[in-house]
């Protein structure tokens, strides 16, 4: 899955308003309830309960009062709009992980993998669809940095698209590979913009002969065997003398924040891991590639490590 933003609200305003959406307030207000009252009977939610929440969703800026009722506002579209995940943002998908955070200790003592919530897939293309622009920029600098005479770029798990679409800004030719599901979301979006969608298994891609091979938060969520099966697929779609960048935290390299924020996303998903430097550079050398280099992503708490597949 692509970089996901790394900034989030506060943890007393995400309780707030998973709670809100649990319950059914948020449901209730993008309907048919307008007021307070209404909306304890439409969520059937206790009134002070309904009153408090009401009140704090319109000081956040969600809602706000017309005449004698509320009605939502802008900053609330992404709870309704779900087809074009450029109105989803950020928040839908905090939610979503919040949620799962609750049930850290209950899958700490399990080590099952959880249900993922209804929309988690649209949410999570939504937050990536609004990656800050600044980390977009600085991992695809990075990626072209290290192959500058690229003129092919294929992105594996590319989901919404944002790095892709900073690459096709910057002229060069650009297919993604993600799987069919994913690929069905985006598509609307993608073709328009030009990007060439594949749908297909991105740890065995379907296409081939590229000049650069880019993976952005290439190893969160996924188990060591897949992880390293991505690298596998990424050396496989390259033309000799190609180069793969691979864009995550990678643990012992990047902050604590960044890590703690690893840790816990990999407890909550039931998947994936802390993996350093070393064993990255493991699977790179075990996928065939030659030289491989480690850099940090100026301006980001990102390392982009890029490995040189060798003429054959």
């Amino acid at each position: 899955m692509p970089t996901r933003d790394r900034s989030h609200a506060s943890v007393e305003s995400l309780a707030l308003l998973w709670a809100a959406r649990e319950s059914g307030v948020i449901d209730a207000l993008t309907s048919t309830a307008g007021t307070a009252d209404a909306v304890a009977d439409v969520a059937d939610i206790d009134p002070r309960a309904a009153s408090i929440t009401v009140e704090a969703l319109a000081t956040m800026g969600f809602i706000k009062r017309v005449g004698d009722e509320y009605e939502i506002t802008n900053r609330a579209l992404g709870f309704l709009a779900k087809r074009d995940v450029r109105s989803i943002g950020r928040l839908p998908h905090a939610l979503d992980i919040f949620s799962l955070y609750t049930d850290l200790p209950e899958r700490m003592a399990t080590g099952e993998v959880p249900a993922l919530p209804e929309e988690w897939r649209r949410n999570r293309l939504g937050a990536e669809d609004a990656t800050d622009e600044s980390v977009v920029r600085a991992c695809v600098t990075a990626a072209v940095r290290e192959s500058p005479d690229t003129t092919r770029v294929l992105e594996l798990a590319g989901g919404s698209g944002v790095f892709a679409r900073e690459f096709l800004a910057r002229g060069y030719d650009v297919t993604v590979v993600d799987d069919p599901k994913t690929v069905d979301v985006v598509r609307p979006l993608l073709s328009r913009a030009g990007v060439n969608l594949v749908a297909g298994d991105p740890t065995d891609p379907p296409v081939t002969g590229f000049d650069l091979v880019f993976v952005g938060d290439a190893f969160e969520g996924r188990d060591a065997d897949e992880a390293s099966s991505l690298v596998v697929g990424a050396y496989e779609a390259l033309a000799p003398g190609g180069t793969a960048v691979f864009v995550d935290t990678l643990h012992g390299r990047c902050s604590t924040d960044a890590t703690t924020r690893r840790a816990v996303d990999s407890l909550a998903l039931g998947r994936g891991d802390l993996y350093d430097e070393a064993t990255v550079r493991s699977w790179v050398e075990s996928a065939g590639f030659g030289r491989e280099t480690v850099r940090d992503v100026p301006g980001t708490d990102l390392q982009a490590v890029a490995a040189e597949r060798a003429v054959d």
